[in-house]
Protein backbone atom coordinates (compact mmCIF):
# COMPACT_ATOMS: atom_id res chain seq x y z
CA UNK A 1 0.00 0.00 0.00
CA UNK A 2 1.57 3.52 -0.83
CA UNK A 3 1.78 5.77 2.31
CA UNK A 4 -1.17 8.08 2.82
CA UNK A 5 -0.30 11.33 2.44
CA UNK A 6 -1.13 13.38 -1.11
CA UNK A 7 -1.98 16.44 -2.19
CA UNK A 8 -5.17 17.08 -3.83
CA UNK A 9 -5.06 19.59 -6.43
CA UNK A 10 -8.73 21.32 -7.50
CA UNK A 11 -8.05 22.57 -10.68
CA UNK A 12 -11.63 23.93 -10.85
CA UNK A 13 -10.64 26.21 -8.22
CA UNK A 14 -7.38 27.84 -9.95
CA UNK A 15 -9.66 28.73 -12.78
CA UNK A 16 -12.17 30.42 -10.07
CA UNK A 17 -9.33 32.49 -8.93
CA UNK A 18 -8.42 33.94 -12.31
CA UNK A 19 -11.83 34.95 -12.97
CA UNK A 20 -11.39 36.43 -9.37
CA UNK A 21 -8.08 38.58 -10.80
CA UNK A 22 -10.28 39.18 -13.82
CA UNK A 23 -12.96 40.82 -11.76
CA UNK A 24 -9.96 42.92 -10.15
CA UNK A 25 -8.49 43.81 -13.40
CA UNK A 26 -11.05 44.28 -16.24
CA UNK A 27 -8.91 45.73 -18.42
CA UNK A 28 -5.31 44.31 -18.25
CA UNK A 29 -3.75 41.84 -19.26
CA UNK A 30 -2.99 38.86 -16.97
CA UNK A 31 0.67 37.16 -16.64
CA UNK A 32 -0.03 34.23 -14.66
CA UNK A 33 2.62 33.70 -11.66
CA UNK A 34 3.82 29.41 -12.10
CA UNK A 35 6.84 29.32 -10.96
CA UNK A 36 8.11 27.11 -8.14
CA UNK A 37 6.45 24.42 -9.75
CA UNK A 38 3.08 26.20 -9.94
CA UNK A 39 3.87 27.12 -6.10
CA UNK A 40 4.07 23.25 -5.65
CA UNK A 41 0.60 22.51 -7.25
CA UNK A 42 2.11 21.04 -10.71
CA UNK A 43 3.10 23.11 -13.76
CA UNK A 44 1.40 21.57 -16.68
CA UNK A 45 -2.12 20.77 -15.24
CA UNK A 46 -2.00 23.95 -13.34
CA UNK A 47 -1.20 25.73 -17.05
CA UNK A 48 -4.13 24.07 -18.49
CA UNK A 49 -6.35 24.82 -15.56
CA UNK A 50 -5.10 28.74 -16.29
CA UNK A 51 -5.34 28.84 -20.13
CA UNK A 52 -7.84 31.67 -20.26
CA UNK A 53 -4.15 33.88 -18.39
CA UNK A 54 -3.02 36.37 -21.03
CA UNK A 55 -0.08 34.84 -20.67
CA UNK A 56 2.88 32.73 -17.76
CA UNK A 57 5.29 33.44 -15.56
CA UNK A 58 8.07 31.42 -14.35
CA UNK A 59 11.67 31.07 -13.47
CA UNK A 60 12.92 27.41 -14.80
CA UNK A 61 13.70 27.48 -18.54
CA UNK A 62 13.44 23.95 -19.07
CA UNK A 63 9.96 24.34 -17.23
CA UNK A 64 9.34 27.28 -19.96
CA UNK A 65 9.91 24.66 -22.76
CA UNK A 66 7.94 22.20 -21.62
CA UNK A 67 5.22 24.37 -21.86
CA UNK A 68 5.49 25.62 -25.42
CA UNK A 69 5.90 22.04 -26.18
CA UNK A 70 3.15 20.97 -24.60
CA UNK A 71 0.88 23.35 -27.27
CA UNK A 72 0.34 27.04 -25.19
CA UNK A 73 0.88 29.80 -27.60
CA UNK A 74 0.30 32.51 -25.05
CA UNK A 75 3.67 34.79 -23.93
CA UNK A 76 5.70 33.13 -21.17
CA UNK A 77 7.92 35.06 -19.01
CA UNK A 78 11.56 33.95 -17.50
CA UNK A 79 10.97 35.93 -14.55
CA UNK A 80 15.22 36.54 -13.97
CA UNK A 81 15.84 36.14 -18.09
CA UNK A 82 18.73 34.38 -19.16
CA UNK A 83 21.73 33.49 -17.43
CA UNK A 84 24.52 32.49 -20.31
CA UNK A 85 24.48 33.80 -24.15
CA UNK A 86 23.91 30.22 -24.95
CA UNK A 87 20.49 30.20 -23.68
CA UNK A 88 19.45 32.99 -26.14
CA UNK A 89 18.86 30.99 -29.00
CA UNK A 90 16.61 28.83 -27.13
CA UNK A 91 14.84 31.91 -25.98
CA UNK A 92 14.22 32.49 -29.65
CA UNK A 93 13.83 29.18 -30.51
CA UNK A 94 11.31 28.93 -28.26
CA UNK A 95 9.71 32.32 -28.81
CA UNK A 96 10.01 33.16 -24.32
CA UNK A 97 9.92 36.77 -23.48
CA UNK A 98 12.99 37.75 -20.89
CA UNK A 99 13.03 39.93 -18.09
CA UNK A 100 16.22 41.61 -18.00
CA UNK A 101 17.61 43.55 -15.00
CA UNK A 102 21.39 43.99 -14.95
CA UNK A 103 24.25 45.42 -17.40
CA UNK A 104 25.55 42.03 -17.74
CA UNK A 105 22.30 40.39 -19.70
CA UNK A 106 21.97 44.16 -21.74
CA UNK A 107 25.67 43.24 -22.71
CA UNK A 108 24.56 39.67 -24.03
CA UNK A 109 21.79 40.60 -25.71
CA UNK A 110 23.40 43.30 -27.58
CA UNK A 111 26.63 41.21 -28.27
CA UNK A 112 24.07 38.30 -30.20
CA UNK A 113 23.61 40.34 -33.24
CA UNK A 114 20.91 38.22 -34.54
CA UNK A 115 18.57 37.69 -31.74
CA UNK A 116 15.26 39.73 -31.16
CA UNK A 117 13.14 38.65 -28.09
CA UNK A 118 10.21 40.19 -26.47
CA UNK A 119 11.74 42.46 -23.22
CA UNK A 120 10.44 43.26 -20.05
CA UNK A 121 13.09 45.98 -18.60
CA UNK A 122 12.96 45.86 -14.65
CA UNK A 123 13.40 48.98 -12.85
CA UNK A 124 14.63 48.89 -9.24
CA UNK A 125 12.38 51.31 -7.57
CA UNK A 126 12.88 50.54 -4.23
CA UNK A 127 13.20 46.84 -3.23
CA UNK A 128 17.11 46.10 -4.01
CA UNK A 129 16.41 42.86 -5.57
CA UNK A 130 16.78 42.75 -9.17
CA UNK A 131 16.44 45.73 -11.34
CA UNK A 132 18.07 48.62 -13.22
CA UNK A 133 18.65 51.81 -11.00
CA UNK A 134 15.91 54.52 -12.70
CA UNK A 135 18.32 56.75 -14.04
CA UNK A 136 20.47 53.56 -15.96
CA UNK A 137 16.52 53.61 -17.81
CA UNK A 138 17.42 56.31 -20.43
CA UNK A 139 20.78 54.79 -21.65
CA UNK A 140 19.12 50.68 -21.85
CA UNK A 141 15.91 52.11 -23.73
CA UNK A 142 18.87 54.19 -26.60
CA UNK A 143 21.24 50.99 -26.66
CA UNK A 144 17.64 48.47 -27.49
CA UNK A 145 17.00 51.19 -29.74
CA UNK A 146 19.93 51.64 -31.53
CA UNK A 147 20.80 47.74 -31.90
CA UNK A 148 17.07 46.75 -32.80
CA UNK A 149 17.25 43.71 -30.65
CA UNK A 150 13.68 44.11 -28.97
CA UNK A 151 10.41 42.88 -30.80
CA UNK A 152 8.83 44.51 -27.75
CA UNK A 153 9.64 46.38 -24.75
CA UNK A 154 7.44 46.00 -21.29
CA UNK A 155 8.35 48.07 -18.23
CA UNK A 156 8.05 46.34 -14.94
CA UNK A 157 9.24 46.99 -11.06
CA UNK A 158 8.08 44.87 -8.03
CA UNK A 159 6.43 46.43 -5.08
CA UNK A 160 8.19 45.12 -1.43
CA UNK A 161 5.47 46.19 0.82
CA UNK A 162 1.67 45.82 -1.15
CA UNK A 163 1.05 43.26 1.37
CA UNK A 164 1.64 45.33 4.00
CA UNK A 165 -1.42 48.09 5.01
CA UNK A 166 0.62 50.14 6.84
CA UNK A 167 3.23 50.40 4.23
CA UNK A 168 1.02 52.54 1.84
CA UNK A 169 3.45 55.42 1.55
CA UNK A 170 6.01 53.38 0.19
CA UNK A 171 3.80 51.78 -2.88
CA UNK A 172 3.03 54.99 -3.73
CA UNK A 173 6.86 55.77 -3.33
CA UNK A 174 7.64 53.45 -5.24
CA UNK A 175 5.18 53.75 -7.84
CA UNK A 176 6.43 57.44 -8.23
CA UNK A 177 9.62 56.43 -8.39
CA UNK A 178 8.59 53.70 -11.60
CA UNK A 179 6.59 56.87 -13.13
CA UNK A 180 9.23 59.69 -13.12
CA UNK A 181 11.67 57.15 -14.54
CA UNK A 182 9.68 55.87 -17.22
CA UNK A 183 7.62 59.40 -17.69
CA UNK A 184 9.28 59.69 -21.43
CA UNK A 185 8.39 56.46 -22.98
CA UNK A 186 5.26 55.03 -24.07
CA UNK A 187 5.49 51.43 -23.41
CA UNK A 188 3.23 49.01 -21.75
CA UNK A 189 4.01 48.20 -18.16
CA UNK A 190 3.75 45.43 -15.75
CA UNK A 191 3.70 46.22 -11.81
CA UNK A 192 1.22 44.62 -10.43
CA UNK A 193 1.01 41.60 -7.91
CA UNK A 194 -1.39 39.84 -5.91
CA UNK A 195 -1.33 42.59 -3.11
CA UNK A 196 -1.14 45.17 -5.86
CA UNK A 197 -4.14 43.62 -7.94
CA UNK A 198 -6.52 43.71 -4.48
CA UNK A 199 -5.19 46.73 -2.77
CA UNK A 200 -4.04 49.31 -5.32
CA UNK A 201 -5.72 49.83 -8.38
CA UNK A 202 -3.26 52.36 -9.28
CA UNK A 203 -0.98 49.81 -10.44
CA UNK A 204 -2.86 47.43 -12.68
CA UNK A 205 -1.33 49.10 -16.08
CA UNK A 206 -1.42 46.38 -18.52
CA UNK A 207 0.23 43.98 -17.42
CA UNK A 208 -0.59 41.96 -13.73
CA UNK A 209 1.58 39.32 -12.56
CA UNK A 210 -0.75 37.42 -9.68
CA UNK A 211 0.60 34.56 -7.68
CA UNK A 212 -0.15 33.22 -4.60
CA UNK A 213 -3.81 34.71 -4.91
CA UNK A 214 -4.44 31.85 -7.88
CA UNK A 215 -3.62 28.99 -5.18
CA UNK A 216 -6.84 30.37 -3.33
CA UNK A 217 -4.29 31.49 -0.40
CA UNK A 218 -4.57 35.46 0.82
CA UNK A 219 -1.42 37.85 0.31
CA UNK A 220 -2.55 39.71 3.35
CA UNK A 221 -1.58 38.76 7.18
CA UNK A 222 -4.82 40.19 8.11
CA UNK A 223 -7.18 39.10 5.50
CA UNK A 224 -8.78 35.30 5.03
CA UNK A 225 -8.69 34.18 1.42
CA UNK A 226 -12.40 33.37 1.59
CA UNK A 227 -12.89 37.03 2.23
CA UNK A 228 -11.59 38.01 -0.83
CA UNK A 229 -13.82 35.33 -2.93
CA UNK A 230 -10.47 32.72 -3.44
CA UNK A 231 -11.00 29.16 -3.30
CA UNK A 232 -8.12 26.90 -2.23
CA UNK A 233 -6.46 25.11 -4.43
CA UNK A 234 -4.66 22.48 -2.62
CA UNK A 235 -5.89 20.21 0.07
CA UNK A 236 -2.78 18.46 2.11
CA UNK A 237 -4.33 14.90 3.57
CA UNK A 238 -3.04 12.04 5.34
CA UNK A 239 -4.26 9.43 7.59
CA UNK A 240 -4.07 8.39 10.96
CA UNK A 241 -1.41 5.25 11.58
CA UNK A 242 -1.49 4.97 15.35
CA UNK A 243 -3.82 5.72 18.38
CA UNK A 244 -2.86 6.05 21.68
CA UNK A 245 -4.61 6.60 25.12
CA UNK A 246 -1.90 8.59 27.30
CA UNK A 247 -2.59 10.03 31.28
CA UNK A 248 -2.26 13.68 32.89
CA UNK A 249 1.52 14.34 32.90
CA UNK A 250 2.46 11.87 29.97
CA UNK A 251 4.65 13.81 27.60
CA UNK A 252 4.27 13.65 23.66
CA UNK A 253 6.56 13.51 20.73
CA UNK A 254 10.60 14.80 20.72
CA UNK A 255 11.63 16.95 24.21
CA UNK A 256 8.53 16.36 25.37
CA UNK A 257 6.64 19.48 24.42
CA UNK A 258 3.31 18.82 24.80
CA UNK A 259 2.43 17.58 28.35
CA UNK A 260 -1.05 16.28 28.52
CA UNK A 261 -3.06 17.86 31.28
CA UNK A 262 -5.76 15.04 31.48
CA UNK A 263 -6.06 11.99 30.32
CA UNK A 264 -6.22 11.99 26.63
CA UNK A 265 -6.59 10.38 23.33
CA UNK A 266 -3.87 11.13 20.58
CA UNK A 267 -3.56 9.96 16.80
CA UNK A 268 -0.62 10.02 15.16
CA UNK A 269 -0.75 11.06 11.43
CA UNK A 270 1.61 9.80 8.49
CA UNK A 271 2.73 13.34 7.84
CA UNK A 272 6.29 15.54 8.78
CA UNK A 273 8.55 17.72 7.89
CA UNK A 274 10.21 15.74 5.39
CA UNK A 275 6.52 15.91 3.50
CA UNK A 276 6.31 19.18 3.97
CA UNK A 277 4.63 20.01 6.90
CA UNK A 278 6.07 22.72 8.67
CA UNK A 279 8.12 21.57 11.44
CA UNK A 280 7.66 25.08 13.92
CA UNK A 281 4.13 24.41 13.73
CA UNK A 282 2.84 24.89 17.52
CA UNK A 283 0.28 22.92 19.46
CA UNK A 284 -2.89 23.88 18.67
CA UNK A 285 -2.35 24.58 15.27
CA UNK A 286 -6.03 23.43 13.39
CA UNK A 287 -6.10 20.01 11.86
CA UNK A 288 -9.40 18.25 11.15
CA UNK A 289 -10.22 14.88 11.50
CA UNK A 290 -13.35 12.91 10.40
CA UNK A 291 -14.38 16.86 8.95
CA UNK A 292 -13.81 17.59 12.60
CA UNK A 293 -11.49 20.41 13.95
CA UNK A 294 -8.73 19.74 16.29
CA UNK A 295 -5.48 20.17 16.69
CA UNK A 296 -1.68 19.43 16.58
CA UNK A 297 -0.27 18.14 19.58
CA UNK A 298 4.02 18.77 20.36
CA UNK A 299 6.91 18.89 17.86
CA UNK A 300 6.41 17.70 14.37
CA UNK A 301 8.17 14.75 13.58
CA UNK A 302 10.30 14.18 10.11
CA UNK A 303 7.16 11.68 9.25
CA UNK A 304 4.53 11.84 11.51
CA UNK A 305 2.81 14.14 13.64
CA UNK A 306 0.59 13.90 16.65
CA UNK A 307 -3.09 15.22 17.45
CA UNK A 308 -5.78 15.37 19.60
CA UNK A 309 -8.06 13.15 19.23
CA UNK A 310 -10.02 13.16 22.81
CA UNK A 311 -13.29 14.91 21.82
CA UNK A 312 -13.51 13.05 18.26
CA UNK A 313 -14.94 9.79 19.17
CA UNK A 314 -15.41 8.32 15.90
CA UNK A 315 -11.52 8.36 14.70
CA UNK A 316 -9.88 5.52 14.61
CA UNK A 317 -6.86 3.76 12.16
CA UNK A 318 -7.20 5.04 8.74
CA UNK A 319 -9.19 8.19 9.49
CA UNK A 320 -8.42 10.76 7.26
CA UNK A 321 -6.90 13.99 8.48
CA UNK A 322 -6.80 17.50 6.74
CA UNK A 323 -3.80 19.00 7.21
CA UNK A 324 -4.86 22.14 5.29
CA UNK A 325 -7.53 22.63 2.87
CA UNK A 326 -10.99 24.20 2.23
CA UNK A 327 -12.03 23.95 6.40
CA UNK A 328 -8.22 24.34 7.65
CA UNK A 329 -6.74 27.50 5.44
CA UNK A 330 -2.86 27.06 4.71
CA UNK A 331 -2.83 30.73 5.91
CA UNK A 332 -3.94 30.17 9.26
CA UNK A 333 -1.20 26.54 9.51
CA UNK A 334 1.23 29.25 8.42
CA UNK A 335 0.64 31.64 11.25
CA UNK A 336 0.77 28.40 13.54
CA UNK A 337 4.35 28.03 12.47
CA UNK A 338 5.58 31.51 11.86
CA UNK A 339 6.02 31.20 7.97
CA UNK A 340 3.50 32.14 4.98
CA UNK A 341 1.11 29.61 3.09
CA UNK A 342 3.81 30.78 0.39
CA UNK A 343 6.37 28.77 2.03
CA UNK A 344 4.34 26.07 3.03
CA UNK A 345 2.55 25.30 -0.50
CA UNK A 346 6.23 25.29 -2.42
CA UNK A 347 8.10 23.42 0.73
CA UNK A 348 5.83 20.33 -0.64
CA UNK A 349 8.52 17.29 -0.97
CA UNK A 350 7.87 14.82 -4.20
CA UNK A 351 7.05 11.72 -2.11
CA UNK A 352 3.88 13.40 -1.90
CA UNK A 353 1.86 12.09 -4.68
CA UNK A 354 -0.35 15.07 -6.49
CA UNK A 355 -3.52 13.96 -7.29
CA UNK A 356 -5.35 16.68 -9.98
CA UNK A 357 -8.89 16.61 -10.45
Amino acid sequence: MPRPTNAFIDLSALAHNLSVVRQYVPHARIMAVIKADAYGHGILSSAHALKAADGFALLELDAAIALRNSGFKQPILLLEGFFSIQELALFEQYQLSAVIHHDEQLAMLLSSSHCKLDLFIKINTGMNRLGFQPGQFPKIIRKLRENRCASSITLMTHFACADQSSQQENVTQQLQCFELATKEYNYPRSLANSAAIIRYPQTHAEWVRPGIMLYGASPFADQQASNLKLQPVMTLSSKIIAIHQIKCGDRVGYHGLFQADRAMRIGIVACGYADGYPRHASTNTPVLVNNQRSRLLGRVSMDMLAIDLTEIKNAELNSPVILWGKEVPVDEVARHAGTTSYELLCALAPRVEKVAY
